[in-house]
């Protein structure tokens, strides 16, 4: 599949602060994109960017093969986007505002099918309360449903699953998987919600501080094959040093922490533990490290 968002060394700069710093990644059409980082890691900063709510300070965005500061109307017309909170006109129902930012798109939908997008969404039931009435995850449901109403190739959720119940977030989990699957939508999904994106990202770019720490398919970088493995001593030096010194070497990862990170195959780890032994370390833990959660913490902690 061909490049659906192009980003290359985009820069955003507040006074003295960088919020995003040389950011490049590319986004392939028809898969779900997980855009992972701490809070202030700059997501949504980027977001604002990808959307043209923020100028870039320097870099260049491209989608669907055209430059976005050229094309801005050309492409947001194919782009559905939810921003943290939805907005939303309180005092209108759900099939109102549905109707109204139908209309503000330029598009003319029937009821019906105004109505079968807040089936998919689950508000068919309340199609006709105000949003005055609704929860913070109703109302976050109706946000998707908004970002979806006219059609669009490329969809940008940040945060979709605020305010949700667990079985909400996986009602949302399910559909954004049916959008990709079924429909061949294109979905760039924001969240801190790390099992969940383990769950439905082909793959996946963290950023820490603006900038980019990781990007790859999800199979490769949570490959269980090849792991991380964390090791905790009496002495981490000591331990950095042994390892260094050994054949072991050629794993370790050169990472500030208070443990030892190596990146291994996951059958060679009782051989370490047995070199460690040998050579007098005193293990406290020697722990294989692969779900998402893991990978990301170990990445952005300092």
């Amino acid at each position: 599949m061909s490049a659906i968002i192009e980003v290359k060394g985009l820069t955003r700069n507040f006074g003295e602060i960088k919020a995003v710093d040389d950011l490049s990644f590319t986004v392939t059409g028809g898969e779900v994109y997980g855009f992972l980082g701490q809070n202030g890691a700059g997501k949504s900063t980027t977001i604002r960017m990808l959307l043209t709510l923020i100028t870039p300070t320097s870099g260049t965005i491209e989608i669907f093969g055209m430059n976005l500061r050229e094309h801005r109307k050309d492409i947001l017309r194919q782009v559905g986007a939810m921003i943290e909170k939805p907005d939303l006109y309180k005092y209108l129902t759900a099939m109102e505002n549905l109707r109204l930012f139908a209309t503000m798109s330029g598009i003319k939908i029937s009821e019906k099918k105004l109505m079968d997008q807040l089936e998919m969404v689950g508000l068919a039931e309340r199609a006709h309360s105000k949003i005055k009435t609704y929860s913070q995850g109703m109302k976050q449901r109706l946000g998707i449903a908004v970002a979806l109403v006219h059609d669009p190739r490329l969809i940008i959720l940040d945060e979709p699953t605020n305010g949700l119940d667990p079985q909400g977030i996986a009602d949302v989990r399910n559909f954004i998987l049916h959008l990709s699957k079924d429909q061949g939508k294109t979905i760039m999904v924001s969240s801190h919600l790390l099992g969940e994106m383990e769950l439905i990202a082909d793959s996946m770019l963290i950023i820490n501080k603006g900038k980019k720490v990781v990007e790859g398919r999800s199979d490769e970088l949570l490959n269980p094959e090849k792991i991380q493995v964390e090791i905790l001593t009496d002495n981490t030096e000591r331990t950095r040093s042994v390892i260094k010194e050994s054949l072991w070497g050629q794993y370790l990862l050169d990472k500030d922490h208070d443990s030892v990170l190596l990146e291994m195959q996951k059958k060679n780890i009782p051989e370490l533990n047995r070199m460690l032994v040998e050579k007098d370390v005193n293990v406290i833990s020697l722990r294989p490290k692969h779900s998402l959660e893991d990978f990301f913490l170990s990445l952005t902690r300092h």
